[in-house]
């Protein structure tokens, strides 16, 4: 299925598709909100086994993703190759409106707010609206 590109597993409650029905069954869990898998540590419940063991690493300090470029270690191989694009230059995630470009498609997404005007994150006491997460923790201090 790898490479003939066959998704024939279907999601019931989105558009979704997969190759493998164990892969299904593990987005499915975003739909129905289960969360299986929980940390020894703190408790806290995560939907696949992948996301556990990373998250364990907080606890245990384990960082077995190294930089080759300097002492930096990371949790998990996404974070180690974001890192690695500070030494390489790369900015793979170019905007769509103008010349600027990111090392990770969150901060892309994050940056494109700045020309569509969303504003996502709300205050649950006065209802202000922010285009970044940290700008509405900044301003929910007011209310304190």
């Amino acid at each position: 299925r790898i490479h003939s590109g066959e998704r024939p597993f279907t999601c019931a409650h989105c558009p979704k598709t997969f190759r493998y029905k164990k892969t299904l069954r593990a987005h499915q869990r975003i739909h129905s909100g289960e969360r299986p898998f929980a940390c020894t540590y703190c408790s806290k419940a995560f939907r696949d086994s992948s996301t556990l063991i990373v998250h364990q690493r907080i606890h245990t300090g384990e960082r077995p993703f190294a930089c080759d470029q300097c002492p930096k270690a990371f949790r998990d191989k996404k974070t180690l190759t974001v890192h690695q694009r500070i030494h390489s230059g790369e900015r793979p995630f170019a905007c769509t409106h103008c010349p600027k470009a990111f090392r990770d498609s969150s901060t892309l997404t994050a940056h494109q707010r700045v020309h569509t005007g969303e504003k996502p994150y709300k205050c649950d006491e006065c209802g202000k609206t922010c285009s970044q997460k940290h700008n509405l923790k900044r301003h929910q201090r007011v209310h304190r």
